[in-house]
């Protein structure tokens, strides 16, 4: 299936000069005479390499359809994130690389979806909201009736989270994968 490039976003995968490649950054480039572009990052599924590549707006690659399991995080070690299939019960290691900055918000039992190219993993996708516990926040101040007034939130994984004054040590929230940002208290 061809997608057109203004059309691509981060983690999809495409077929490119005959091979598989995961999307890893857009930018849209819009000079003020001429046409604009898509200047997309391209990292190989296979060999891991990077790549920077200008596409016109209206030009087409065709989508590369992954093999995508549901896959329950278990646990963490030092280079590496253990899952578990839940049909099968087999546990698979992720590189820690694969899902970077977002290992905050790895929680006990969290579904994942994983992209497969050759049984190995190219892709992970967190669901669109996670709930975390709040392990060490300042107490609330009394008499602080500012409206939008937030404080900071460690929570569990080690994700800081902006929160409204309410929340105390030990509650769960609920918070943005996309954005990091507090969404409500659970």
């Amino acid at each position: 299936m061809a997608i057109r490039a203004i059309d691509l976003r981060k983690g999809m995968g495409v077929m490119w000069n005959d091979q598989i490649w995961i999307v890893h950054s857009v930018e849209h480039v819009v000079k003020g005479k001429g046409q604009s572009y898509m200047q997309i990052g391209l990292k190989n599924a296979t060999t891991g390499q990077i790549i920077r590549e200008r596409f016109r707006v209206d030009e087409t690659v065709e989508q590369a359809i992954f093999d995508k399991r549901q896959l329950e995080y278990l646990y963490s070690e030092a280079d590496s994130h253990v899952l578990m299939d839940p049909e099968t019960f087999d546990h698979i290691r992720i590189p820690a690389e694969l899902i970077g900055e977002k290992s905050v918000y790895l929680a006990p039992n969290i579904m994942l979806e994983v992209a497969f190219v050759d049984g190995k993993p190219v892709t992970v996708e967190f669901p669109t909201t996670v709930e975390l516990k709040v392990i060490d926040t300042p107490p609330q101040v009394k008499g602080a009736t500012a409206t939008a007034q937030m404080k900071e939130a460690i929570c569990e994984g080690g994700a800081r989270v902006k929160v409204p004054p309410f929340i105390e040590n030990g509650q769960i929230i609920k918070v943005d994968t996309r954005t990091g940002e507090y969404i409500g208290k659970v």
